[in-house]
């Protein structure tokens, strides 16, 4: 009697040892599974606070803004971009689109890189700038979507500050394991000087030499360079994106001249314009 006494009560701690663990186990997976809800409000602005400004050249610093825990998330998805509301000169208000160059792998925080140009309505507030001020941001904004391996292979041609957005894309498809989008980027500037994020790019370049392919072109070139000079040409867009087919994409954005001289190449070279993208 007492030995079967002993066998029900180790069977009763083996089945409430098993539904520990089987509890446990679901909760796991389904803490795993959800994803952090984002901090962005798409219609109201929220205040984010500045932690960080580091100044990257005469007119360009990079912004890290503060999100509300070590662990909270932006929630912008990718090739998505925030409107920053600020103050002019004038003290008037102005409200502009920036791609923030972090994404939601990176927690507890917000990344923008600024060029700021001497009349620049938003370029004044982003100059006025302390640490311990709040920025004003709503989102996500932007028609563009993207999925894990939606297309083959992107080209993109960026002038300017039109990178960021191609820089957070960039990003987010090589840092994915899964992802085995090719991408091919052409990237403008008037100066050496004035190429953003440029030790990202190339790091990036050298550690993901089958997946990415960086081509510089300077308007005004210093003595020794080896990329592409002047403005980007059609021969430029030929030798340096994919070819036009069905599986690709070529992103687009830079100043409102150069993203329709660059509209005007490649309806020229044959791309549909399902297989063109202007952020």
């Amino acid at each position: 009697m007492e030995f079967l006494q002993g066998q029900r009560l180790e069977t009763t701690v083996a089945v409430a040892v098993a539904v520990v663990a089987v509890a446990a186990g679901a909760a796991y997976l389904f803490l795993r599974s959800r994803k952090p809800r984002g901090c962005l409000d798409p219609e109201n602005f929220r205040e984010f606070k500045l932690v960080e400004k580091r100044q990257l050249s005469h007119n360009v610093a990079k912004f890290k803004f503060a999100l509300p825990t070590p662990t909270s998330v932006l929630g912008l998805p990718i090739g998505q971009h925030i409107s920053c509301r600020g103050q002019d000169a004038a003290g008037e208000e102005v409200i502009k689109p920036y791609t923030p160059t972090t994404l939601d792998s990176d927690l507890g925080h917000f990344e923008l890189v600024i060029k700021m140009y001497p009349q620049g309505r938003m370029s004044h507030h982003f100059r006025e700038m302390k640490v311990g001020d709040y920025m004003s941001v709503k989102g996500p904004k932007g028609r563009f979507k993207y999925q894990p391996g939606q297309v083959r292979a992107f080209g993109m041609i960026a002038g300017g500050s039109g990178i960021t957005p191609m820089f957070q894309v960039t990003r987010a498809i090589l840092e994915n394991p899964e992802d085995n989008t090719k991408v091919h980027l052409i990237y403008a500037n008037v100066t050496y000087d004035d190429i953003l994020l440029k030790e990202e790019l190339d790091s990036m370049a050298r550690n993901y030499p089958d997946r990415f392919k960086i081509y510089y072109v300077l308007n005004q070139p210093p003595e020794i360079w080896d990329g592409g000079v002047g403005f980007v040409s059609k021969e430029m867009i030929q030798a340096h994106c994919p070819a036009p087919a069905a599986d690709i994409q070529v992103l687009r954005c830079g100043p409102p001249p150069m993203n329709k001289a660059m509209a005007a190449h490649l309806d020229e070279l044959g791309y549909t314009k399902e297989m063109q993208f202007q952020f």
